[in-house]
């Protein structure tokens, strides 16, 4: 299965002197660039009919044509897997994920994803790059997921991530008493030693979380957290290094221990606890259909 698309535009006399996929990215805004200079590549956007490099520079006044096929996911299925959807409309949809949903297929989870169950819910969905899937949620970890449900929707939302207007708020539980909240602005990459970690490292990428407390028990705090970058186990592991990591976390939680003196009911809760107590609950978007701010709590 495949989209068509076929685009026309003529290059404004202000453009005069720039780089044909520059150029293009402003005069196509829905597709991504990358998108755009594959098409480049591959002599499906033509410049007065003719095959140009990226890098060819534009005088204003030459017609850009696209035709282009964009394949749909077809390695992977539709499956009838529930979706809690909390808001939905042409554009995106905001779902409430649950504990134990993987999101994309990897190895070992070949088929039973989000991913699988968009395809089932919203066919069409597989012409977007990773069916819409802009961002994840570990397995484990519960709360709110936006997906694009069409081209120009992913490549807005992607935008809203990259430039951080996309705001994402969490709640956790944590390991032992906070005395106040603060900001954890330190670089992240993959474990040196166990390569299914992550870590904070000198040469890594830039990772900044905020948090708060918002209430103190006798050996936990539950917290509200704030991302400014989206890196894989961030929370996790910006919480682990400053020594507060998350309760149920068995990749950076270290050895499960029973706070002294715990009642009988939390003693079961904790031992019972088979996940982070880590959950999205909140996210911001700007609704690519009509720019408005959509703020969604969960």
């Amino acid at each position: 299965m495949s989209e068509q698309v076929d685009l026309q535009a003529t290059v404004p006399a202000e453009m005069f002197g720039l780089r044909l996929d520059q150029a293009v990215s402003q005069l196509f805004p829905d597709y991504s660039r990358s998108r755009l200079q594959g098409w480049i590549k591959e002599g499906d956007l033509r410049v007065n009919g003719e095959t140009r490099r990226p890098r060819d520079k534009l005088n204003g006044g030459e017609q850009i044509t696209v035709s282009a096929e964009i394949q749909a996911i077809e390695r992977h299925v539709g499956q009838s897997i529930p979706l809690d959807i909390v808001y939905e409309d042409d554009d995106i949809l905001i779902l409430n994920k649950p504990s134990g949903l993987v999101v994309h297929p990897a190895a070992g989870h070949a088929d039973g994803t989000l991913l699988n169950a968009l395809l089932h819910h919203c066919p069409a969905i597989g012409h977007v790059p990773r069916a819409g899937i802009v961002h994840r949620l570990d397995k484990e970890t519960t709360g709110l997921m936006v997906v694009a449900k069409t081209i120009q929707a992913q490549t807005d939302l992607v935008a809203q991530l990259q430039d951080r207007s996309m705001g994402r708020e969490y709640e956790a539980i944590v390991q032992g008493v906070m005395t106040g909240g603060g900001c954890v602005d330190e670089p992240m990459g993959r474990h040196s030693k166990n390569r299914q970690k992550m870590a904070v490292v000198g040469v890594g990428k830039e990772a900044i979380t905020h948090y708060r407390v918002l209430e103190k028990f006798r050996a936990h705090t539950h917290i509200r957290l704030k991302l400014e970058t989206g890196r894989t186990h961030q929370i996790r592991v910006h919480m682990a290094h400053i020594n507060y990591p998350l309760v149920g976390d068995p990749l950076y939680g270290g050895r499960f221990r029973l706070p002294k003196g715990c009642s009988d009911e939390l003693q079961d809760a904790l031992k019972h606890l088979r996940r982070q107590a880590l959950h999205a609950k909140k996210i911001g978007t700007l609704a690519p259909a009509n720019r408005s701010a959509d703020e969604l709590g969960g």
